[in-house]
């Protein structure tokens, strides 16, 4: 240590740590320069902004101050992890928080520049890497929870996510493509980890005995929200690395993707060339010189024998209630049977994805005590344990009760999921932080709900860009603006009927084409649930709902709601003031730095 700060030069990463993947302490290092040389301003700031966001240090609207995201291949965390999380958001994050994203990274937002590098290095001490968690390179690697334990898989993918997050880390070829590549595996069909929404996809498959993949290319929310189409029905496993690399080759090398960053992924090249001519350029791609190099799959596979940690069952614990409905309703929506019989998985509802700096070491106790030392995180933003013995459920209920987070609700309509939204993202144009909280607090008071509501999902984001993948939601809110007489309102648009892992596949919702004041959300959400009550058939899931009802009567609400706000006055003031704030709104949108 020099002055309380550890000597970047000179440090090397704990070589106990069991990360996924290779953490570099010379490139700390020289980051640590580069972000001297900048402060100094001896640095072009846009050469520094794309080499800072390799590094996984994102700029917030805030001046000088940082979101550093960090990749958690496959959603997998060990206690010993979790600590170090906790310690870096007291430490390092004014808010005392790290903050789980739908795409299974944890973030710490508001951190000063010169103070990065000092995380950068705790984190690295506990194997947990930051690099290429922004910028246009192969982004975080995600899978569903239930990875190994899932009962519909067909094999456990997350050996192969981790070699595929490996493999791509520094690879010259994904260093600076047009945009960024999200990445996902599912162990089966049933596709729990949403592969057709990323840019590329994976889906088990056993073929004449042989384990493979079908691999899916092009999916992608933002603006232009389209599904993932098929590239091949099923390669080997030893060969669909070289698949997907000669897909990002070819991805690599479009010119035309350059022009425009609104239109630079990759959906956008299979879009203007057609899955057939792509498909015909990766297959002469794969006759070039790289491919004919062997990969060794299997230096690169992170394999955990979790079964063999798994516990016996246990002695003393505490007998289950026979009249404690909340611990009946948490165990039904929150606890998931494994395929390995004794075991289950708990899933912990973490309300907007926030974890305080006390709450991650206790969450990891809770993990040592019951779960093998391990977590994953999941794309709803929650965390869940696995290999927890039935007999101790209750034990765990209890636990988590302590901290904090022992509601019910997971991935039903009370479970939403938000982006941090203008808290710190320079897109963001509402609070979607705030609207979260609100909709939680209407959904409290509405109370009990029907299965069929119960099972709808409500996603929300800041801005378009659905960071908080409010396309696929049951029933999505994107922020906008709208003007009022009184000047600039907070508002929001709806998209209804998507899906994302329910029955049926991931579906992109109905756009309603009418703006709400956000601080009517509440009352619009209450009215697409009423006339959905109203009018559904015997068991139609809100899905098929929209399709067959449509949204015109939603859109002549909502339109009724924009007509009704009134001058900024003291009788309609809130109407002009975002949730959470207490000033009046203004439209404050940065250039995001996602495409840069």
């Amino acid at each position: 240590m020099t002055n309380g700060r550890l000597d970047t030069k000179n440090w090397i990463p704990n070589p106990s740590s069991t990360g996924v993947l290779k953490i570099d302490g010379p490139e700390v290092a020289n980051f640590e320069d580069q972000v001297k040389l900048f402060q100094a301003g001896e640095k072009d700031e846009v050469e520094f902004l794309r080499f800072r966001l390799r590094q996984g240090v994102y700029g917030q609207r805030q001046p000088d101050r940082q979101m550093i995201r960090v990749k958690i291949p496959f959603g997998g965390l060990t206690a010993d992890q979790m600590d170090v999380l906790g310690v870096a958001a007291d430490k390092y994050a004014p808010l005392k928080k790290g903050h789980i994203t739908t795409r299974e990274n944890v973030q710490y937002h508001h951190v000063p520049l010169g103070e990065t590098t000092d995380l950068l290095r705790m984190l690295g001490d506990a194997g947990l890497s930051t690099r290429e968690a922004c910028g246009n390179t192969v982004r975080n690697v995600v899978a569903a929870p239930s990875a190994g334990v899932s009962k519909d898989e067909v094999f456990d993918v997350t050996p192969y996510a981790a070699a595929y997050a490996r493999y791509f880390l520094r690879h010259p070829t994904t260093q600076n493509m047009p945009r960024k590549s999200k990445t996902a595996f599912s162990g089966s069909e049933k596709d729990e980890a949403m592969v057709l929404m990323h840019d590329v996809g994976m889906v088990a498959r056993i073929q004449n005995g042989t384990r493979g993949f079908k691999i899916v290319l092009g999916g992608g929310l933002s603006t232009s929200p389209m599904m993932a189409q098929t590239l091949r029905e099923f390669v080997p496993v030893e060969d669909f690395i070289k698949h997907c690399e000669a897909a990002l080759r070819v991805f690599n090398r479009q010119d035309e993707e350059r022009k425009s960053i609104a239109k630079a992924r990759i959906k956008f090249t299979i879009a203007r060339l057609g899955m057939d001519k792509f498909r015909q350029m990766v297959d002469e791609e794969l006759k070039l010189d790289w491919a004919k190099k062997e990969i060794d799959l299997e230096s690169l596979m992170f394999v955990d024998d979790e079964e063999a940690d798994a516990t016996a069952a246990p002695a003393g614990q505490i007998a289950e209630p026979n009249d404690d409905p909340a611990f009946d309703d948490w165990k039904r929506t929150n606890v998931v049977a494994q395929r390995q019989d004794g075991f289950s998985m708990v899933y912990v509802r973490v309300e907007r994805g926030d974890v305080y700096a006390n709450q991650w070491s206790q969450l990891a106790e809770v993990a040592r005590k019951f779960a093998i030392g391990r977590a994953r995180l999941d794309q709803q933003q929650n965390l869940v344990y696995r290999w927890v013995r039935t007999e101790s459920l209750y034990d765990v209920y209890k636990a988590l009760g302590l901290i904090g987070f022992s509601a019910s609700g997971r991935e039903t309509i009370r479970d939403v999921v938000t982006c941090p939204g203008t808290d710190s993202c320079k897109l963001g144009i509402t609070s979607s932080m705030g609207l979260n909280k609100a909709l939680g607090e209407f959904l409290d008071e509405m109370g009990e709900v029907d299965p069929l509501v119960e099972n709808m999902h409500i996603k929300a984001s800041g801005c378009p860009n659905s960071c908080g993948q409010h396309h696929i939601a049951s029933i999505g809110f994107h922020g906008a603006v709208m003007k009022g007489p009184g000047g600039q309102v907070p508002a929001y648009e709806l998209f209804l009927g998507g899906r994302s892992t329910e029955s049926g596949g991931t579906k992109v919702g109905e756009r309603v084409k009418a703006r709400i004041p956000a601080k009517r959300a509440p009352e619009a959400l209450k009215s697409v649930l009423d006339t959905y009550i109203a009018n559904r058939n015997d068991g139609e899931e809100f899905s098929s709902f929209i399709e067959r009802f449509g949204i015109s009567v939603f859109e002549e609400e909502f339109a009724k709601l924009k007509a009704e706000v009134g001058p900024l006055d003291r009788d309609n003031i809130q109407t002009y003031m975002d949730w959470g704030k207490t000033v009046v709104y203004k439209l404050e949108r940065g250039e995001g730095e996602c495409a840069v």
